[in-house]
């Protein structure tokens, strides 16, 4: 068993901006990740909001983070944890077979893109339905595609797609927009954007293992109809990544971490930051701050 003063579980911005402080405040630090460092940054085409930086790509930034979060001495174990447990003032990670006794926690886990849950979805998934549309839209260059949503992520990749693609086809439930102006003006600009109003996925259809076409429902009146297209990507929303602490009694009804204003939960020595945590707007600025405060604390408490 390693012993240490923190565990950071989760190498998104807030993770390694709560790695860089604590560990910069002189505390032991191991970071425990079972993805690609920089978290979702690495699925953003474009960071435009981050202060200070006026236009960045997304894995860019991960990789700017990461080695800075890494830069007074916080360490990184590739391996997914699958459960954390409270022994007095110790708090044990489970890695699999092995374990991290640390002081404190921090969890910084984020979500996971949600599903549509329709017919052809899960047999399409990776060979035409995609969660990414920077890992797999040029796969689609020069044919027609469906963006699933209407919130900032779906119209924010919905328009990074059209310079890339033939068409893009923006299926919404309802008549109005959840993006932020701003963005969904820059898709409405677009002239290979065409939005599907009031419309609901139903089926993913395919043919030889390809997808061929989105079938959608009418909101109001339930009427089907086909979009032909080549690729599908949802963007329904997302769920946060806690299952391996829903024992510890520190989540919401959503399965999202409560928290005070430090970070910390109800459990002494747990924290939680970024997109995992209950909160109201989740953006890689207020991950970073999120991170700021919880590694800045964690190491005043340990003095």
């Amino acid at each position: 068993m390693k012993k240490t003063d923190v565990v950071i579980i989760g190498a998104g911005p807030a993770g390694l901006t709560a790695a860089l402080y604590a560990s910069r405040a002189g505390a032991q630090v191991i970071i425990v990740e079972s993805g690609a460092p920089g978290g979702k940054l690495n699925l953003t085409a474009e960071i435009e909001n981050y202060t200070g930086i006026k236009k960045i790509m997304g894995p860019q930034l991960a990789y700017d983070m990461y080695e800075h979060g890494l830069s007074f001495g916080a360490t990184f174990e590739m391996a997914e944890v699958t459960g954390v447990t409270v022994e007095g003032d110790k708090k044990i990670v489970h890695l699999g077979d092995d374990t991290i006794e640390a002081k404190a926690v921090i969890i910084a886990t984020g979500t996971k893109e949600r599903k549509m849950n329709i017919p052809g979805e899960a047999e399409m998934t990776g060979r035409g339905v995609s969660y990414c549309a920077v890992c797999d839209g040029p796969f689609y260059r020069g044919k027609e595609v469906a963006v699933i949503g209407g919130g900032n992520s779906a119209i924010e990749e919905a328009t990074y797609l059209s310079t890339i693609v033939d068409k893009v086809h923006v299926v919404m439930r309802r008549d109005v927009f959840r993006a932020d102006k701003i963005i969904s003006d820059k898709a409405l600009a677009a002239d290979n954007i065409v939005f599907h109003y009031k419309k609901k996925p139903a089926e993913v259809l395919y043919e030889d293992n390809k997808v061929v076409g989105l079938k959608v429902t009418d909101s109001d009146t339930n009427e089907p109809s086909v979009i032909p297209v080549s690729g599908i990507f949802p963007f329904v929303g997302a769920d946060p990544i806690t299952g391996f602490v829903k024992d510890l009694g520190i989540l919401d009804e959503r399965g999202y971490v409560l928290t005070d204003e430090n970070m910390e939960t109800s459990v002494k020595g747990i924290y939680a930051v970024g997109d995992v945590r209950q909160k109201h707007l989740r953006q890689v600025i207020t991950a970073a701050g999120d991170g700021a405060i919880a590694g800045q604390h964690v190491a005043d408490s340990l003095i």
